[in-house]
């Protein structure tokens, strides 16, 4: 038995920003709780969404307490903030960091039980569907807006958290890449490969079937076409509007079909150094795709290569595996993506707590090979 679950409805393309007055009136709502971080205000993009909400006479309340890896705090902080606002939906503005944060949000204001934010990681029981809430990408990686997934840190506990909760998904998606134009290069470039990330995972995970494929092949296929040009020129706007499309569309898969351990090993990175999630993932993605290699999976190596724009005519399963390690790493050098952990100051000491961690993580359960604390420490020290 397969199971796909996916936002109501989605918007995509240069401008739709727009819509979120056509939903809004569509579904009867009377004012918004923005949620966005202090960085979109600053840098003026949050203006594109309260322009919206001006020009349509949408009453709203702005709250900005939100940190790039958010905690249980901003969570809390929020539902405080939602309740004595009035508001009865929610817009969230940002990266995984906002759209995470606006989940937690809405899920405890629905689930008051689960008000200590701790008790939703894993596979929470809530029993209520989360606050209304549209999402807006600001950066094209985590597919925050069509997923099930998110991820706040528990500071206490030096942790990060995954919660996976089919009632946290956003009723709607705007995909708009007139919000990343101002994406940074470096921003650009770790996004990017989060996102191909999730592609590449979600298509070896052995939950995997004929729709996630179609949907990570297709995705894969897009970010190696499109990421180096939206790097290289933030201004590209066809490349900015297929890597804003081609998230989604690996976001579609991985949220049903679950991730493997590039995520458990990314997770304590970020928890323990606030490293940037898609960094973490993208300097790690070619260590364990070498790894999971001696798994199952090793035959679906070759289409990912040839997604990858590789000729695969006449190769081998065993060339198939080196062509696909070999484009991931050729791509995440030409954008430059740091390739061993010391580069960002990872310590050689907290190699085997980070393993602990990282083989404890909800997402160890959905790689291809079986592992353990042992394997994983031996490939962060490769890594390192």
């Amino acid at each position: 038995m397969y199971r796909m679950i996916l936002n109501e409805t989605s918007y995509f393309g240069a401008g739709c920003r727009k819509t979120i007055a056509v939903e809004a009136m569509r579904r009867g709502f009377k004012k918004a709780f923005f949620v966005t971080d202090k960085d979109l205000i600053r840098f003026k993009v949050a203006d594109k969404i309260i322009e919206v909400f001006e020009k349509n006479c949408i009453p709203y309340e702005l709250f900005s307490d939100v940190k790039a890896n958010p905690t249980i705090a901003n969570v809390q902080n929020g539902v405080s903030a939602f309740k004595a606002s009035g508001a009865d939906f929610i817009v969230a503005l940002g990266g995984g960091s906002s759209i995470d944060t606006a989940k937690g949000i809405g899920i405890v204001v629905n689930n008051p039980d689960f008000a200590d934010v701790k008790s939703l990681e894993g596979v929470a029981a809530t029993r209520h569907k989360a606050v209304p809430t549209f999402a807006l990408p600001t950066t094209a990686g985590t597919a925050a807006e069509v997923t099930i997934n998110y991820v706040i840190i528990d500071e206490d506990a030096k942790k990060k958290m995954v919660c996976v909760d089919p009632n946290d998904i956003p009723v709607v998606a705007i995909v708009d890449p007139e919000l990343m134009y101002s994406m940074p290069k470096g921003l650009t470039a770790a996004t990017g490969m989060d996102a191909l990330t999730h592609a590449i995972e979600s298509y070896i995970t052995p939950g995997a079937w004929a729709m996630s494929d179609m949907f990570e092949l297709k995705a894969i296929e897009m970010i190696a076409a499109n990421l180096k040009a939206a790097v290289d020129d933030g201004n590209d706007v066809a490349a900015r509007e297929a890597m804003s499309q081609a998230q989604y569309i690996a976001g579609m898969g991985f949220s049903n079909v679950g991730l493997g351990i590039v995520h458990s090993m990314a997770h304590p990175l970020g928890a323990h150094y606030d490293t940037p999630h898609g960094v973490a993932n993208a300097l790690l993605l070619p260590y364990v795709m070498e790894y999971n290699a001696e798994s199952p999976a090793a035959p679906k190596y070759i289409h990912i290569a040839k997604a990858m724009g590789v000729d695969t005519v006449g190769m081998t399963e065993a060339e198939g595996v080196r062509a696909a390690v070999d484009a991931v790493r050729k791509l995440s050098l030409s954008i430059g993506i740091p390739q061993k952990l010391h580069e960002i100051n990872v310590k050689e000491e907290d190699l085997h707590q980070l393993a602990v961690d990282a083989f404890n993580d909800v997402c160890t359960g959905g790689n291809p090979r079986p592992t353990s604390v042992e394997d994983i420490e031996t490939l962060y020290r490769k890594a390192f």
